[in-house]
């Protein structure tokens, strides 16, 4: 699979497999041979039953596990990067400069406040520190956390709030690739709806995303395409 121009992600004949050094250095197998891209403003969500493999494929594209096998290639600018075979230092820049990631679980410096959390990864991402600040409470304004939370830290808010700060702090920068590991898991109707409405923004602008959500409205709402991640299965857990 060549990428295109039109291409912000290609995957590659990706395989992983986990060695279990507690169980004699047992491997067991996770995906194989993974192919498919992500375009200039879509939305690619990966479908199919829990334990598939469908959060270990986005934690291989943006660098948390390291691919057992094949490439992803990353678009930037007038290049691809293989961040299957990208150096640490390569990786740490693609994520500050390329793909942001919003997990399922919010993991952040204690003591650091809603509002700093979020105005450091606009800053990281690029913005200058007034502008970064301004992206911050804007955001987490759209994502309707209290104003009177935001200089506070957000181990002391409900796991909701927690995950407003979290989609905030993944959407603060200028990402061409944005990675969702159900973003939309803990949130009501409201929030739901605004997180929508940032991926619809996000995507006009020319952004992809790759995303997993189990919420079937918001997937029917956002998704260009799913991808049956079963069809991936290792033959030896088939």
């Amino acid at each position: 699979m060549i990428p295109s121009a039109s291409d912000l992600l290609v995957v590659e004949d990706l395989s992983k497999s986990f060695t279990l050094h507690l169980h004699g250095g047992k491997r067991l197998p996770v995906v194989a041979k993974v192919s498919f891209a992500v375009k200039r403003g879509e939305c690619v969500v990966l479908g199919g039953p829990s334990g598939v493999g469908k959060s270990s494929i986005l934690k291989i594209v943006f660098g948390n596990y390291l691919a057992g096998a094949g490439h992803i290639y990353l678009s930037d600018g007038e290049r691809f990067l293989d961040i299957a075979n990208a150096t640490p230092r390569e990786v740490v820049s693609a994520r500050r400069r390329l793909m942001g990631y919003v997990s399922q679980f919010l993991r952040v410096i204690p003591r650091v406040s809603a509002l700093d959390i979020v105005a450091a990864a606009a800053r990281d991402a690029g913005l200058a520190p007034g502008a970064a600040k301004n992206r911050a409470e804007n955001l987490l304004a759209r994502l309707n956390l209290p104003e009177r939370l935001w200089t506070l830290p957000p181990a002391t808010f409900s796991g909701g709030e927690q995950q407003r700060v979290n989609i905030a702090r993944g959407f603060a920068g200028e990402h061409r690739l944005l990675i969702l590991d159900e973003p939309t898991a803990s949130l009501d109707a409201a929030n739901r709806e605004a997180v929508v409405g940032l991926i619809a923004e996000r995507r006009a602008a020319g952004a992809g995303f790759l995303a997993i959500f189990h919420d079937e409205d918001v997937r029917a709402r956002v998704a260009d395409r799913v991808l049956d991640v079963s069809a991936f299965a290792p033959r030896e857990a088939a």
